[in-house]
């Protein structure tokens, strides 16, 4: 089988794609599959690896040979997965392989504004620790994470990882429902199921790992924020829009909340414009680059991940297809 991987960039260049050449025939291209190169680069082709690459009808046109797109990611919403289903040509994700990742950013976000640790460290860093008498700083006060209530939203497989380790750390958590299941699984039972504006109200930390949706766009928005403590500190880690960042923006500036953690933003990369650069107190906002997902162990497993994707297409089995007929 001819497979193309596209956008092998998007995966890091320190990970070995080569482990892809296992299930066939592989031309590797770091960019994406545009309308421009898709009849040149899958000519012939059967399997196509992406990440970003918007697969539309046009592309679809031109690749008559097509039987599988295998993403590099968890998200499908760049492949247009219903013109794929009437083609015959089955699409496969990647699910759960930043787990572990992503949790373990969640953390890093919060404690890092929780504890002021960028003042802490320019304090020692710029001479002022070694020139004091006194043996500590305690003029930025912080707080424990035990018996403070952590409120969730999307209790998945990341959600239910950061509830497990909120859990340890003492905190009480708490999880609204974003897809509106009224029941939740048995693994969730040792977590309350609230409603949305009793999350809001009630929660010291609120971290996001829905998908986007619909009924997510948006979901913190201006009224949403108010109905927050003043002393709460939000994280998203999830997807960007689900934030409004222009009423972040003004939250964060009229002290309506006490911080916000973001790893994710409504255009990626950041606008030069974005409202959130007026911003630049680290212990109001401190942003990172889409990055939570991207351990050097997660990365891997995505790449084996779509290797055994593939491998399960050409025994006929249907390995985390998504649009299956």
């Amino acid at each position: 089988m001819k497979i193309v991987a596209a956008e092998i960039d998007s995966v890091g260049n320190d990970i070995d794609y080569s482990v892809l050449s296992k299930a066939g025939e592989v031309s590797f291209y770091k960019d994406k599959i545009t309308v421009e190169n898709a009849k040149e680069r899958l000519k012939d082709v059967e399997i196509l690896c992406i990440n970003k690459s918007k697969i539309t009808t046009e592309i679809l046109d031109r690749t008559p040979d097509l039987k599988l797109i295998c993403e590099f990611a968890t998200g499908f919403d760049n492949v247009d997965i219903h013109e794929c289903a009437k083609r015959g040509i089955k699409v496969a994700n990647v699910a759960g392989y930043s787990t572990m990742s992503v949790a373990q950013h969640t953390f890093a976000l919060l404690f890092y504004i929780m504890e002021s640790l960028k003042d802490y460290d320019e304090f020692v860093k710029s001479g002022d620790y070694a020139a004091q008498e006194h043996f500590c700083k305690l003029d930025i006060p912080f707080h424990e994470l035990d018996k403070m209530t952590w409120g969730i939203i999307g209790m998945g497989n990341i959600g239910r990882k950061v509830a497990q380790i909120a859990t340890s750390f003492g905190a009480k958590v708490i999880f609204y429902s974003a897809s509106g299941r009224t029941a939740h699984n048995k693994e969730d039972e040792a977590y309350e199921m609230v409603s949305f504006d009793e999350l809001l109200e009630k929660s010291d930390v609120l971290s996001i790992h829905c998908p986007l949706s619909d009924k997510t766009r948006n979901l913190i928005d201006k009224e949403a924020l108010k109905k927050m403590k003043k002393t709460a500190i939000l994280i998203n880690v999830a997807r960007g829009p689900i934030v409004n960042e222009e009423d972040l923006t003004e939250a964060l500036l009229n002290d309506e909340i006490q911080g916000a953690g973001l790893d994710v933003l409504v255009v990626e990369p950041m606008k030069k414009d974005s409202p959130l650069l007026k911003i630049q107190d680290s212990k109001k906002l401190f942003i990172t680059p889409h990055m939570a997902w991207a351990s050097v162990e997660a990365r891997t497993r995505c790449v084996h991940e779509v290797l055994e994707n593939i491998l399960a297409f050409k025994r006929g089995e249907n390995r985390n297809v998504i649009n299956m007929l």
